[in-house]
């Protein structure tokens, strides 16, 4: 085995990867940026080198640097993680003239499959079922749309070398394969530094599942069961699980044996993901070959209880595989969240800024049987920096069966506390409540279809109204009892606590009396109401009539904010007196922004498209703003006048600057 590994990468998966080296015994190095100094991996790995500026063009991605850290630190093999330079072949053929071992597959395997064009090609080579399309280098945005025009919309415009999402879109017509092209190839330099383009056809109702292969150097190479990766957001998997909910167990077999197929055909070993779409008729169609560890692995390690780090690092050893496909055994079901630093409420915008609070739900095996695991790079007090990808974290949980995996989750994201970001935490509650995706009826367009305009919050129905009307009212009444504590005795009076309370929430008002342990309500029904939670705690556990509720809670003025299954309700909790009053309150308006073009997230100018007095329409592109490696195209919502320009080119913005004024 390794003396010492050192992981070129950082966040989760750098963490990922010190927790089954320490298991071994295997001490690990860590790189870092200037960005990164601070951050958990560095902390937790045995020795940590410095490798540059906080840009991974500048640190990361340079090969002298961490072939530099290497040799600083005697090295004697390399993890890359996903990302960075886990898919780059000259960074293997360097560590391979260094006599270091790269834990991934061969230098083969890594250009024949890094390239989706030349690895689609090998695809149907090898008998593996591709998708119609266009596998030339493109030159120009006219000749993606005369290639568009051919293979007939939608199509797929995506980057050669890409992954994550990143330098990928979604066309329906001329205009949009025009600026898609551009967009893509944009992003596709930025991210890879290769902005090759290809252009193939778009499966409409499709869905996304991949295939885990492992491979040895002794010509033995498994698949380990498949995952459901299609709750995507502009290409990016935000929720996977496996086994598939779709999937039967012949069509497992014929895209597992594919995909060992296609692997062999390359001479793969160590671990790999062979993606795959797959219609409403279960015809699949190979999509990439990923030549590196996945995100979304752990769902394939709770379901089969392989350690795929591990086995990575005993192949990248010359060690064979101890397990052979008939050892492969699914068991259960798995479900992975990816928490992202994104404001869903800002159509999942990036969101940079320090976590104020950061506190997962307990890991491990809990009272019922199902396993929380929550695999992260960052920590309470830390920064989340733009110059990276916005994961914050993947919760991951299991369960004998689907519904319980997925209640589960629920649960831990009920009890997952995040503060000082936006993050698309409610965003996953809802996706998990959700009745389509319970049923396992899903697509990739599912989140486009499910939530059309965008995530505005889950508005609780009848029964949640009242049961947090009920919170509510307990946490009201605990405030106001530590209040009279506080007071003491003035003279021969003491503070009396009321128990008649109106709850005003979501339009809906409740008026309740709150004796003990019951709420009784105005109509007869009543509720009991039982938790730990005292004034000052941000999360409690509260059991309503029977039922389990984590809830997040907080103080918004005189209001009380209590967060749960997606809801982020302001509930406003006053005596019958002082609630008779604020009906008559007028309410207070917003401010005008409609003649302002803001600033949606954090990000870099990267383009102004548009000069003082120039008459624009309606879905007409006014800047280009850089986040977190994404281009995000600002667009007119209307016909109007440009009055100012208030940014220049390569200037830094804050959320809800001014980019653009109309007259």
């Amino acid at each position: 085995m390794f003396k010492k590994i050192l992981i070129a990468n950082r966040g989760e998966i750098a963490c990922r990867v010190i927790k089954t080296a320490r298991r071994l015994g295997i001490p690990t190095v860590a790189v870092y940026s200037d960005a990164d100094r601070n951050a958990l991996h560095v902390a937790m790995a045995d020795e940590a080198v410095h490798i540059g500026p906080a840009p991974s063009a500048q640190s990361y991605i340079v090969i002298d640097r961490i072939i530099e850290a290497i040799r600083k630190t005697g090295a004697d093999a390399v993890h890359p993680g996903y990302g960075f330079l886990s898919e780059n072949a000259a960074f293997a053929e360097a560590l391979e003239k260094e006599g270091v071992a790269f834990i991934g597959p061969p230098v083969g395997a890594i250009k024949a499959m890094g390239d989706k064009i030349t690895s689609k090609k090998l695809a149907a080579e090898a008998g593996v079922s591709t998708v119609p399309g266009h596998m030339g280098l493109i030159e120009d945005a006219d000749e993606a749309v005369r290639i568009a025009s051919s293979i007939g919309y939608p199509v797929m415009i995506k980057a050669s070398a890409g992954g994550g999402g990143k330098g990928m879109r979604i066309a329906w017509n001329d205009a949009e394969a025009r600026e898609g092209f551009q967009s893509s190839k944009n992003e596709a330099k930025s991210s890879f530094g290769d902005d090759r383009i290809f252009i193939e056809k778009f499966v409409t109702q499709p869905r996304h599942i991949e295939i885990q292969v492992l491979g040895d150097r002794h010509g033995n190479t498994l698949y380990l069961g498949e995952r459901e990766c299609s709750i995507q957001r502009r290409n990016q998997k935000v929720v996977e699980e496996a086994p598939s909910p779709f999937l039967d167990p012949a069509t497992r077999k014929a895209m597992g044996e594919q995909a060992v197929a296609l692997a062999k055909a390359v001479g793969y070993h160590s671990a790999g993901t062979v993606e795959f779409i797959v219609d409403g008729d279960r015809n699949f169609y190979f999509l990439e070959m990923n030549t590196r560890l996945q995100v979304e692995h752990p769902v394939t390690e709770l379901i089969t209880g392989i350690d795929l780090v591990e086995q990575m690092i005993r192949v990248a050893a010359g060690k064979a595989l101890d397990f052979g496909q008939d050892g492969v055994k699914l068991t259960g079901w798995a479900v992975e969240s990816r928490l992202y630093a994104e404001d869903p409420y800002r159509n999942f915008l990036p969101s940079i800024g320090r976590l104020t609070r950061y506190r997962p739900p307990a890991e491990g095996r809990q009272a019922d049987g199902t396993i929380v695991r929550n695999d992260t790079g960052v920590y309470e007090g830390g920064e989340i920096s733009m110059y990276y990808d916005p994961m914050v974290a993947k919760l991951c949980t299991w369960a004998p069966t689907r519904l319980d995996a997925i209640d589960a989750m629920a649960t831990a994201l009920d009890d997952f506390e995040v503060e000082g970001i936006g993050h698309n935490l409610p965003f996953l509650s809802a996706v998990m409540g959700n009745e389509r995706f319970r049923a396992g009826r899903l697509t990739t367009a599912f989140i486009a279809e499910e939530f059309p305009d965008g995530f505005h919050g889950v508005a609780p129905d009848g029964t949640e109204s009242r049961r947090l009307a009920a919170i509510a009212a307990f946490v009201q009444q605990a405030l106001q009892a530590r209040a009279a504590e506080i007071s003491g005795t003035i003279g021969n009076h003491r503070r009396i606590v009321g128990n008649e309370w109106v709850a005003s929430l979501a339009g809906s008002e409740h008026a309740l009396v709150l004796e003990g342990a019951e709420a009784r309500f105005a109509d007869g029904e009543t509720l009991t109401v039982a938790s730990d939670w005292t004034p000052g705690r941000r999360h409690a556990v509260f059991t309503v009539a029977g039922e389990r509720m984590g809830v997040k809670v907080d103080l918004s003025g005189p209001a009380i904010r209590l967060r749960r299954r997606g809801m982020d309700v302001t509930v406003h909790v006053r005596s019958p007196r002082v609630a008779a009053l604020a009906r008559l309150m007028p309410k207070k308006l917003p401010p005008d922004t409609s003649k302002l073009l803001l600033c949606p997230m954090p990000g870099v100018a990267t383009a102004i498209l548009v000069a003082e007095g120039d008459v624009v329409e309606a879905g007409q592109p006014l800047a280009t703003i850089e986040a977190m490696k994404m281009e995000n195209v600002m667009k007119a919502e209307r016909r109007g006048t440009v009055k100012r320009v208030a940014v220049k080119v390569g200037q830094s913005l804050a959320v809800d600057e001014t980019i653009l004024e109309f007259a």
